[in-house]
């Protein structure tokens, strides 16, 4: 099992020494959540990932460009993946959105992990002047020429959203063919886009019992689509799965938990080493 370090949990002064202990312990991954702007009024829109509907964070919450801030902490780190959780790729233009990622990709060696999302909250789209109803086609858009830019030599593009002619994306990413992209989500959208256009999903926060039926039924969206199961990436947030949870876990075929070892950021670093203990995480799995 690899274990990845939810970084959008603490303050964002601790994310850098947090990652570089990650990387110092052995934990694969580190991710770093994503927005452009919030609005006092997102309430209205009603966050999925609660029962009650409430946004997750106040909309003065601090926010940063997630492959800037990530690229700074690949030059802090050697190993550690970097990855969005999840990264709005819709509200850009991709020519926008795959040179962020092309260039996090190329500074830190290989080692962008591009989580995506449709998104949740209607008044960000309204605020880019973007219909907030077009969401899912305008990301599932983005991602397929943002592939195209990655890796074919010159890129023409008609579509519904996005059009250009005969462009020339240089540098190509180091990962190949491209960085990995996981989409975000629990609608049927979601999954058929992870299994249609991309190498992998990440889940909202689960339990093992709350996320076996969603892998479930990945594995027979998968099955049908003709897709071999082991290289897709199954990431599961599973912020309080105890150590011997584990095992279930990989026997559902999740590849990693994003997990919370830390609760508090002024003891991160230390609470960090402690889960690496209890959990049996160690530089030698790298």
């Amino acid at each position: 099992m690899r274990f990845g370090v939810n970084l959008g949990l603490l303050h964002p002064a601790v994310w850098t020494d947090v990652a570089v202990a990650a990387d110092e312990l052995g934990y694969e991954s580190v991710w770093l959540p994503e927005h452009l702007v919030l609005t006092t009024d997102m309430a209205d829109s009603g966050y999925p990932g609660a029962a009650d509907g409430r946004p997750p964070v106040p909309p003065e919450t601090p926010l940063f460009d997630a492959p800037t801030f990530l690229a700074s902490i690949a030059a802090r780190t050697r190993h550690v993946l970097l990855g969005t959780y999840v990264y709005l790729f819709g509200l850009r233009h991709p020519l926008v959105a795959a040179r962020a990622f092309g260039t996090l990709d190329w500074v830190s060696g290989g080692r962008a992990v591009i989580g995506v999302g449709a998104g949740w909250m209607a008044e960000e789209w309204r605020a880019l002047e973007l219909d907030f109803a077009t969401r899912g086609a305008r990301l599932d858009e983005a991602i397929e020429v943002a592939k195209r830019l990655w890796t074919e030599p010159v890129v023409s593009h008609r579509g519904r959203f996005y059009s250009f002619d005969r462009v020339v994306f240089e540098p190509k990413p180091i990962s190949r063919p491209h960085p990995p992209l996981l989409a975000g989500g629990e609608s049927a959208a979601a999954l058929r886009r992870a299994v249609g256009l991309c190498d992998g999903w990440i889940s909202m926060p689960h339990t093992l019992e709350s996320a076996r039926p969603q892998i479930e039924r990945l594995r027979r969206m998968l099955d049908e689509a003709g897709r071999d199961p082991g290289p897709f990436q199954l990431t599961v947030s599973a912020f309080e799965a105890p150590p011997e949870q584990v095992a279930a876990f990989e026997e559902l075929g999740v590849h990693r938990l994003i997990v919370r070892p830390a609760r508090r950021s002024r003891q991160a670093v230390e609470q960090l080493a402690a889960f690496a203990g209890r959990y049996g995480i160690s530089p030698a799995i790298k």
